[in-house]
């Protein structure tokens, strides 16, 4: 085994968490914007650290930049308040992409980043499905992280809207329910957390 790979740090899954699995959805319409599915996607995966708000969260990638991001690619992430921490690519298809929560996130869990068809019209939604990874996350996450991980995911949405060359039809939504796990959120299978071809 090589050094680089014994120091790449361990997936933190969202049963190792503490408090409620909480799914949150930001989801919006796009309009102005001409590309594919296929097209966006692979632009997000190309250009995925420009969306995130550095005030927020600014995400860099590990590995090679100039190609689309990949199963195996990690990003790390400055987290306002909260330092440097990692997410890993744990799949990738035609019209999404999800990331696991590392050893040293905040959260335990995975989030999807996915191209959706809305009626005629081309749509994006974020679902994440996560714990906080301590108790103290969780108390912190009530008082102050909910809001900015809004903020973070609303802003990234209308950045990515824009490098399109058009813009969010109305506003991004956002909901945010408590659920109970799956498999996957135990580890078995590395599934996003919504199929585009059903998201509505």
């Amino acid at each position: 085994m090589s050094m680089q790979q014994v120091e790449r740090p361990p997936i933190q899954y969202a049963s190792e968490g503490s408090g409620p699995l909480l799914q949150r959805d930001y989801w919006a319409v796009f309009k102005g914007v001409s590309k594919t599915p296929e097209e966006i996607a692979e632009h997000l995966r190309t250009h995925f650290p420009e969306f995130s708000p550095p005030e927020t969260a600014r995400f860099r990638r590990c590995e090679d930049s100039s190609r689309p991001l990949a199963v195996g690619d990690e990003m790390e992430i400055r987290i306002t308040l909260l330092g440097w921490c990692k997410v890993r690519v744990v799949h990738a298809d035609a019209c999404s992409i999800t990331l696991r929560t590392l050893e040293g996130h905040p959260e335990a869990g995975r989030i999807t980043f996915g191209v959706t068809r809305e009626g005629d019209r081309l749509g994006f939604r974020i679902r994440s499905r996560t714990r906080q990874a301590s108790l103290v996350k969780y108390l912190g996450f009530l008082l102050l992280g909910k809001q900015l991980q809004s903020r973070c995911w609303i802003n990234f949405i209308w950045k990515l809207a824009e490098s399109l060359g058009g813009t969010v039809d109305g506003t991004v939504h956002v909901e945010t329910s408590k659920t109970r796990d799956r498999p996957s959120d135990w580890g078995e299978g590395d599934t996003p957390t919504f199929s585009c071809a059903e998201a509505k």
